[in-house]
């Protein structure tokens, strides 16, 4: 159910809280396996998740969300709404400062909201609602909007990629489109470049001059941020072996995202605490191509839903330990304030292989060809992929398999070409649960066609039901707006939910 992390005991991780490991009392050093190399810095450039991570380090937002998803103050002291919800008038704290040692000011987050509001989902939302964004003084952003949008300070907050990640003005007047590869930031950690080894090694020090917010209580990424290392080190290892060998041993103090079939043996290891640190987990998925047939036709789409049995697709990525997974699950995060039940019954239903057949007959599939790519480095996605793609076989579609590692397989999957050029039909892939929580960050839930997620869905009434959610006067009217949203997805499917 959730992405697991295992740590040395007695190393608390939740607020990065200071180690009793005696390295890290010698030196206040942590050192870290994350999910994957560090392959780019710029964290508005890219939605992949490492960056994400990395940017939390070095950047800081304008707020924060709390583990309920409330929105609060981060770098903003607060704000004030005028104009009937119109005006929003944003002071920053004072003392800012950015790791060259120039003052923060608010024409430096005016340019870095600008930028990340031209590639982010949330933010280019946001802009469109945007009259003027400007920074009367070196303290106050203001936005003039052309109606009411209650969901700016959470959007300035978002915590999935791409953060709202602020930047001196020098960088963030960077072409959106072209990387920043000077990591400058106000965060409390500053990125070594000298340090950094690609494909092996990441290295940050503690930002001496960082000044945490004064009051409130660290929680998710929200509250003060107590930095209590001196020097954070993240190690990209060779494989999952070396990573358990590494930690049983004591030469690494955390480990991001361990594969489940090694679960019980660090579970076992008496100097290793296995804790679900991230609550909403990975929601597996099987992303279906609007664009070419065999699934641009609808009625294909939905009678595939009829054959996922979410159990099988769990236990084949999860082992068969229920703590590592959840079925019953639909487009939106389970435990998360959007998350319904409507439609469910879709995915949770007997199964009946034989009516699939049939609805698929009458779909009028015609044989057409169906490319799988599945990645053979995670073994997640790996899992996940076979059983898709035996699922298809005995649905008597005619399946393709294309095997590679995730990062050859990303330039397949961003190829909008039919399949006799290189291109795709399905694939199985998790992304994270913070990212499908609502449907503002929820990208694999969006309906633009050319400009949605590779799958490139389009469904008007799905990006319809968005702009009424972001604007909807509360969370009633949003909760509402979102079960709409559920029942849509099971009509146009953009992609099936396999578990979580």
């Amino acid at each position: 159910m959730t992405g697991p992390k295992i740590a040395r005991r007695g190393l608390v991780l939740g607020a990065l809280a200071a180690p009793t490991v005696a390295r890290g009392q010698a030196h206040r050093l942590l050192k870290f396996i994350p999910q994957a190399d560090l392959g780019v810095l710029d964290p508005i450039w890219t939605t992949i998740y490492i960056a994400g991570a990395h940017g939390m380090m070095v950047f800081d937002t304008l707020y924060g969300l709390d583990g309920s998803y409330r929105v609060h103050p981060q770098m903003a002291e607060g704000h004030k709404i005028d104009d009937d919800g119109k005006t929003w008038t944003i002071v920053l704290r004072p003392g800012l400062a950015w790791h060259d040692g120039e003052k923060v000011l608010a024409r430096d987050c005016v340019a870095s909201i600008k930028r990340w509001g031209a590639r982010d989902g949330f933010g280019q939302s946001l802009m469109a609602a945007t009259e003027e964004l400007d920074a009367p003084d070196d303290r106050t952003i203001r936005f003039r909007l052309k109606h009411r949008f209650p969901m700016l300070a959470a959007a300035l907050g978002k915590s999935g990629p791409n953060i709202c990640a602020m930047m001196p003005e020098r960088l963030a007047k960077t072409d959106p489109f072209k990387q920043v590869t000077e990591m400058v930031g106000s965060g409390p950690f500053r990125f070594q470049a000298s340090e950094h080894m690609a494909g092996s090694r990441v290295v940050y020090t503690r930002n001496a001059a960082y000044v945490p917010r004064p009051n409130g209580t660290p929680d998710f990424t929200s509250g003060p941020k107590v930095v209590h290392f001196d020097r954070v080190e993240w190690h990209v290892m060779p494989d999952a072996a070396s990573s358990t060998a590494a930690m049983q041993t004591g030469e690494m103090d955390w480990w991001e995202n361990p594969s489940f079939d090694l679960l019980p043996v660090l579970r076992s290891a008496n100097n290793l605490k296995v804790s679900p640190l991230n609550s909403l987990g990975f929601m597996a998925s099987m992303r279906l191509n609007h664009l070419h047939p065999p699934f641009d036709n609808p009625a294909l789409r939905r009678a595939l839903i009829g054959a996922i049995d979410q159990e099988e697709f769990m236990t084949a990525a999860g082992t068969s330990d229920r703590r590592n997974w959840r079925t019953g699950v639909g487009y939106f995060s389970p435990t998360t304030p959007m998350s319904n039940d409507t439609d469910i019954a879709l995915l949770t239903s007997p199964r009946d292989l034989d009516k699939v057949k049939a609805a698929i007959a009458a779909a009028g599939y015609a044989g057409q060809k169906v490319v799988v790519p599945i990645a053979t480095d995670f073994p997640t996605f790996t899992a996940l992929g076979n059983v898709g793609v035996d699922m298809m076989k005995k649905l008597g579609l005619n399946v393709e398999v294309k095997s590679a590692d995730w990062g050859s397989l990303q330039r397949a999957l961003a190829s909008a070409e039919p399949v006799e050029k290189g291109g795709w039909s399905a694939y199985f892939a998790h992304p994270s649960g913070v990212d499908f929580a609502d449907p503002a960050t929820h990208y694999w839930l969006r309906g633009n066609g050319r400009g949605a997620a590779r799958g490139w869905p389009t469904s008007p009434r799905l990006e319809e039901l968005r702009e009424r959610w972001l604007v909807a006067p509360d969370d009633a009217a949003r909760r509402a707006i979102a079960s709409d949203m559920q029942h849509q997805a099971f009509v146009d499917v953009p992609y099936i939910p396999v578990g979580q």
